[in-house]
């Protein structure tokens, strides 16, 4: 695995990041998993009744469903079409290019948020990075799009490390900040899961749900002092080549006829081959990452987890800390949310945080395809 780490240099120079704001946008549709079965299993019905000669599908449940993965629900953008068992994925109307992009849209509602919460007006932020799994178009970069609907400032670009891009986004925001490029940044991940679902496979078709997050880092020179502030005390990141974990849409696809619309055009992964691969791979990393800042496992208050499999963060929380943990210890976010990919972690760090005392130490990590893993050691301050 390569890995780089990103920490402390031992000279009284060194510019430091802090955490200021996080902003959280949800979407207004909820689909619960009876809701799910039941499309997900009219659609089985009707397929099977088609084809009677091919191996019949295998219907789904609400059991399976929360025992797999520990997901209850998912918020959606658009139900319309999800649910219908003749089409079975999210029908967004397109806009046309003088309208504001779907992600921009949902981008600017979480920025605004994080914005607030820091005591920072849009014009102050130096840089826009928006940081996701899946962009809905090559160009104009949507993160220049958010720059300008915000009124920012500086410069903006969009990246994308699947699940992790939203800790690898923080990372670039640490360095922009601490090389003097930039002294606010926006990281924001808005990820609409739900249009790359594959909601036909009984495997995953309950995987995902649609929601976007904000993060505003600042240099100390830039916070406003009464502002709520996490200092990044350092970070590491990691990535691993596999094909576990793939989705194979883009504009090739038209060069080659024959795989349009096939099942690697959306998410499709190897489960078991990714629960027993990443999960030695994020505790290791985890575990080293402790080492490196001279703490132990006891120093860690908070594990604020990439939220894809509730056994799979469970397994990883009780490998850092040598014991089950304590549910404050690595909350969870994925019953109310489903998988976010990148957005999962920042959720759970938005939603639990606030009873941290002064000087807890806590990390955001992320993993997912690639393999890529991204973690931060933070310290409230």
């Amino acid at each position: 695995m390569n890995a780089q780490k990103s920490g402390r240099a031992n000279t009284a120079s060194v510019i430091k990041t802090f955490i200021t704001g996080t902003g959280l946008y949800v979407p207004s549709h909820v689909i619960t998993n009876a809701e799910l079965v039941e499309a997900f299993n009219r659609y089985v019905e009707m397929t099977n009744a088609k084809q009677p000669d091919q191996t019949p599908l295998q219907t789904s449940s609400e059991a399976f469903i929360e025992k797999a993965s520990g997901i209850k629900q998912r918020y959606v953008l658009e139900k319309r079409g999800i649910l219908d068992p003749n089409v079975m994925h999210p029908l967004f109307e397109e806009r046309p290019d003088t309208a504001q992009s779907m992600q921009c849209e949902i981008a600017v509602s979480a920025a605004q948020e994080a914005l607030d919460q820091a005591g920072v007006h849009a014009d102050q932020v130096d840089a826009v990075i928006v940081a996701c799994s899946n962009l809905q178009r090559a160009y104009p970069a949507v993160a220049v799009e958010v720059q300008a609907a915000l009124g920012a400032g500086g410069y903006a670009y969009d990246m994308n490390v699947a699940c992790s891009s939203a800790t690898f986004g923080m990372q670039a925001a640490c360095n922009a900040i601490q090389t003097g490029q930039a002294q606010s940044v926006l990281v924001i991940s808005p990820e609409i899961t739900s249009a790359h679902l594959e909601w036909r496979d009984r495997d995953c078709h309950f995987i995902f749900g649609d929601v976007c997050t904000a993060v505003l880092l600042q240099s100390e020179a830039a916070m406003v002092r009464d502002a709520e502030a996490f200092e990044v005390v350092s970070s590491k990141l990691a990535t691993k080549f596999s094909n576990n974990i793939r989705n194979n849409f883009g504009f090739m696809n038209r060069c080659s006829p024959e795989g349009v619309g096939a099942r690697d055009k959306t998410f499709y992964q190897q489960g078991r081959k990714v629960f027993k691969e990443v999960v030695p791979m994020v505790s290791e990393l985890l575990q080293t990452h402790i080492a490196d800042e001279d703490l132990s496992a006891e120093h860690v208050a908070r594990l604020w987890l990439h939220q894809a499999n509730l056994s799979m963060n469970q397994l990883i929380a009780q490998r850092v800390f040598g014991r089950e943990a304590h549910v404050d210890e690595a909350p969870v976010i994925l019953d109310e949310f489903a998988n976010t990919s990148s957005a999962g972690s920042v959720i759970a760090f938005h939603r639990h945080r606030a009873d941290l005392t002064t000087g807890a130490y806590g990390f955001i990590c992320s993993f997912g395809a690639g393999y890529s893993i991204g973690s931060l050691l933070l310290r409230k301050c």
